[in-house]
């Protein structure tokens, strides 16, 4: 039960996330990522303002992490993420060997799960529905705003 209050929190903060890239105006998507109970890095989509299109909140917050850690590999490490992450950042993530991924919504149109193929490392455990609502609601309202 610890553990579910603990995914709670630490999607909050990626929601936080997810709310400063819907104030610049970029998709809001929001990633955190935490080791022994602590925030490591925090991320959210800057394409727009980087103009790059692998400036992925995820791709965003592997590098803080992994700066901060010293190296490439995010083992004991849990990745919050509002919503489930496209092919690229899932590539990543099997990179990083990342221990979790805790997924608030899913993408049905662009998620990595749409594929047949399963792009997370092997060891990497996933859950998805953490504060799914809240996740799901900031992209629709931002891509509502955008089309009126």
């Amino acid at each position: 039960m610890i553990q579910d209050k603990s995914d709670e929190y630490f999607m909050k903060e990626a929601l936080k996330e997810a709310q400063r890239a819907f104030d610049m105006n970029e998709i809001p998507i929001g990633a955190v990522i935490v080791s022994e109970g602590k925030i490591i890095a925090r991320a959210h989509n800057l394409t727009e303002r980087l103009n790059d299109v692998t400036a992925h909140a995820e791709m965003q917050a592997f590098t803080a992490a992994a700066e901060y850690l010293g190296g490439k590999y995010l083992h004991q490490c849990t990745l919050y993420v509002t919503i489930e992450p496209c092919v690229m950042c899932s590539g990543a993530s099997y990179w990083t060997q990342i221990d979790r991924i805790v997924i608030g919504a899913k993408d049905p149109k662009r998620g990595a799960s749409q594929l047949d193929v399963k792009l997370t490392h092997p060891k990497t455990k996933l859950k998805t529905g953490v504060l799914e609502k809240e996740c799901a609601s900031i992209m629709q309202k931002f891509f509502d705003q955008k089309r009126h």
